[in-house]
């Protein structure tokens, strides 16, 4: 009995550990992460700061500004360029990821602005950081 007990508890221990996804910049450092036990997918940096929302397939920070595109675990600016992606859709190595520190609270979600027109999605990276790529979701 305390054998079943001990395995059911690291197994729900693996399995709330699992539900993070990692996002990794172009150099495979990992940037922030997808909480997908959240139904709005929020998108945290490692601080613990709440800086976008996944509606669909589109990627929106909670100033309503629309950021790009999250398809296939990459994640793609206005120009269609790749910008993050996750340990599976990485094309290279990813160093491991940090400790999280706690989640702050989401703020309000404002009004969300129309995408513009998806382009061609190109497998080059971005030359801007994917940071500040997703601070520009936290901008008034």
């Amino acid at each position: 009995m305390k054998r079943l007990l001990t395995f059911l508890l690291l197994l729900f221990c693996c399995r709330a550990a699992a539900q993070d996804v990692a996002l990794f910049n172009k150099d495979g450092k990992a940037i922030a992460y997808i909480d997908t036990k959240d139904k709005d997918r929020t998108i945290y940096l490692y601080s613990g700061e709440p800086v976008a929302v996944i509606f669909e397939a589109d990627v929106y920070g909670f100033n309503g500004k629309h950021l790009g595109w999250y398809e296939k675990g990459i994640v793609r600016d206005h120009d269609g360029k790749r910008i993050g992606n996750t340990k599976k859709a990485a094309t290279g190595y990813t160093q491991y990821e940090p400790y999280k520190s706690y989640k702050r609270q989401k703020p309000y979600m404002g009004y969300k602005s129309y995408p513009p027109y998806k382009p061609y999605f190109s497998n080059n990276w971005s030359d801007e950081s994917f940071e500040a790529f997703l601070l520009q979701g936290t901008e008034k």
